[in-house]
């Protein structure tokens, strides 16, 4: 039997229509979100690392789920003052779009150089996220806020001792009292830094002491500053040089030829590995000198930092025995190649020398904290003898002692050498202060350690008769 074919017909022109039912439906409930759904609130984050509000502190603000955000206000409020610090607009993603949107970070900082008439006490640091709105609806933004003690006067600072007369590329003493709250104190020298350390043996924890050097290339005794900053970054200084005196570096010239050139790179090449051989003598020793001596510097420095916060001498320092000086302390070096200039750099140490491979003995009582090949100088020892105050011996041909190790002072640790970058046997000798070399001589003159040093410390530092 024959089925009619209108039994199939109806259903099939029923199909669009249902369809654009739906389609109706769905463009109906879209404006009805468009025009009631604002989207979901964003989570505001509002902290600081510091535990108040100083010169500057920085704030760290998080904004998560911030696709509905259209402008984020922050404000410093103190009681009935509104200061505002910040204000960044952003474009709010529509509602109908699905997906995450990455979370929004940012920084201001709050203090007295960014917020004009702020006042001590406390104060809050408000931050609004204003919101996107559907069609008839405004949502309330979200608000958070965080609040900071306000403290906007710097450590006291009082110079404690006196008759401080430095001389270009030598050290000091200072004796000063902090006020409660400094977290950092000590001697700014131009670029480099001198901690301050409790005074050994004193009652009063407010009572500090700082070794310090003016380095060799700063020439400008207003550079130096005693310091005290607390922790939110207030911070009092002041001059106190009594009397400066310049030592404009010498000059002096090194020739280079292929014979040396031959032997120091490849012996250094193959004690340091991680230094790359430029294929060519002269580019190799120019990286060298240039670059591995950087890297020798900043690991001095390193090492100057973990010094024992104690002292591990207590008389004058001690010359090489019987040695002739071959050069001298922040002499200017041109380095000379077929008839011209390749490099220039400075000789931060004295060279002595005396007969080959001659006992090197450690010029005072300290810890010795490397021993090792090292970079420019060859096989070098360091000793430390506390508070930043570090010797260093170079061009060794042995060692006679190992890191850890404890010695007295005239204690044979070497023999002289011609390693590192070395012309001949002799010893380089460097004291460093904090890493910045400076120069021995003064140390080597007890009259200058008692003048300058014990002096101002008195018992903190008991020198032997």
């Amino acid at each position: 039997m024959m089925r009619d074919r209108r039994d199939h017909a109806r259903p099939i022109r029923q199909t669009p229509r249902l369809a654009l039912v739906l389609v109706a439906l769905i463009a109906a409930g879209a404006v009805l979100v468009a025009a009631l759904y604002p989207g979901t609130a964003p989570k505001v984050t509002v902290q600081s690392k510091l535990k108040g509000i100083g010169r500057r502190t920085p704030v760290q603000i998080r904004i998560d789920d911030p696709q509905r955000v259209s402008q984020v206000l922050v404000e410093v409020v103190q009681g009935v003052d509104v200061q505002k610090v910040a204000d960044q607009s952003f474009e709010p993603r529509p509602v109908w779009r699905l997906g995450s949107v990455p979370a929004q970070e940012m920084t201001v900082e709050v203090g007295r150089e960014t917020v004009q008439g702020l006042r001590s006490g406390t104060a809050k640091v408000r931050v609004t996220a204003e919101r996107a709105g559907s069609w008839l609806r405004r949502p309330a933004p979200v608000v958070a806020e965080i609040e900071l003690p306000v403290r906007l006067a710097p450590p006291t600072l009082e110079v404690q001792s006196s008759f401080h007369y430095l001389e270009q590329g030598g050290c000091e003493a200072v004796v000063y009292r902090v006020g409660e709250g400094a977290v950092r104190d000590g001697v700014q020298s131009g670029a480099a830094w001198f901690p301050g350390f409790p005074l050994p043996g004193g009652t009063d924890p407010q009572l500090r002491f700082a070794l310090f050097a003016a380095p060799w290339d700063l020439a400008d005794a207003g550079r130096i500053r005693l310091v005290a900053q607390d922790d939110v970054g207030n911070r009092a200084e002041m001059g106190f040089i009594d009397k400066f005196t310049p030592h404009p570096p010498k000059s002096d010239t090194i020739q280079l030829d292929d014979k040396f050139l031959n032997k120091v790179v490849s012996e250094i090449l193959a004690q340091t590995p991680e230094v790359a051989d430029r294929g060519d003598a002269l580019a190799s020793y120019l990286e060298i000198n240039r670059n591995l001596r950087k890297k020798n510097a900043e690991t001095l420095t390193a090492l100057g930092g973990r010094s024992a916060p104690r002292f591990l001498w207590d008389e004058p320092f001690l010359p090489m025995r019987n040695a002739a000086i071959k050069a001298a302390f922040a002499d200017q070096r041109t380095y000379v190649y077929n008839g011209k200039p390749v490099d220039q750099q400075t000789h931060l140490g004295f060279d002595m020398a005396s007969v080959e491979r001659d006992a090197i003995r450690a010029s005072n009582r300290g810890q010795v904290v490397l021993a090792r090949y090292f970079g420019i100088y060859g096989n070098a020892v360091v000793i430390d003898h506390g508070y930043g105050l570090q010797s260093l011996y170079g061009h060794l041909s042995s060692l006679a002692v190992k890191e850890g190790d404890e010695v007295q002072r005239e204690q044979e640790i070497g023999r002289s050498g011609q390693t590192g970058l070395a012309g001949g046997d002799h010893l380089h000798f460097t004291l460093l202060l904090q890493g910045v070399a400076v120069n021995p001589v003064e140390w080597w003159d007890p009259h200058w350690i008692q003048d300058r040093i014990a002096r101002k410390l008195g018992p903190a530092l008991p020198l032997k008769p």
